[in-house]
């Protein structure tokens, strides 16, 4: 083997290891029995969530998880791989994959590394089980606000008794 190519592959390792390390979330899928359309809708759906979707060979990604300490992933490494990366979104991937993989029972969820931590596929589903961030925010407020409202709701009541009160008063 020529040392350009063994320096690309060190470079490839290299990358697949930074993404790993920078990732809040990676999951491993295998894809065999997806066709190219339902491929391309999958790449589709996942680019449009933020995330990165690469077919990556298991040795190279292999190399990666021992530079990482993330080698408790290796166990999923096996069969066509393909590796879904999201830099900002712990949850998007696992919710796009577990929901395309309900409509298209060829994909399948291996594992994966949320924040760092090795976890399976059923954790993974959990998680795309999960409210989104925006509906857990809906969520607190909503919490938050009840107090408040129903604080209100017998302030007004007193006010309104105080009032029929005084009209009494007066007649």
């Amino acid at each position: 083997m020529s040392t350009a190519a063994i320096e690309k592959k060190k470079q490839v390792v290299a990358e697949i290891a930074e993404k790993l390390t920078n990732s809040k979330s990676t999951i491993l899928t295998d894809y065999r029995g997806l066709n190219v359309a339902e491929m391309n809708e999958l790449r589709k759906q996942l680019r449009e969530a933020g995330v990165e979707y690469q077919v990556l060979k298991n040795t190279m990604t292999r190399r990666a998880t021992a530079q990482t300490d993330l080698t408790d992933l290796d166990e999923h490494l096996n069969g066509p791989t393909a590796i879904a990366f999201s830099d900002e979104d712990v949850v998007a991937p696992a919710k796009v994959l577990h929901q395309f993989s309900k409509e298209h029972k060829s994909l399948e969820i291996k594992g994966g590394v949320v924040e760092g931590t090795v976890v399976s596929d059923e954790k993974i589903k959990e998680l795309a089980e999960l409210p989104s961030q925006d509906g857990l925010v809906s969520m607190l407020l909503s919490v938050l606000q009840a107090p408040l409202r129903n604080f209100a709701l017998a302030v007004q009541a007193v006010a309104d008794k105080d009032g029929e009160g005084e009209e009494t008063q007066e007649a």
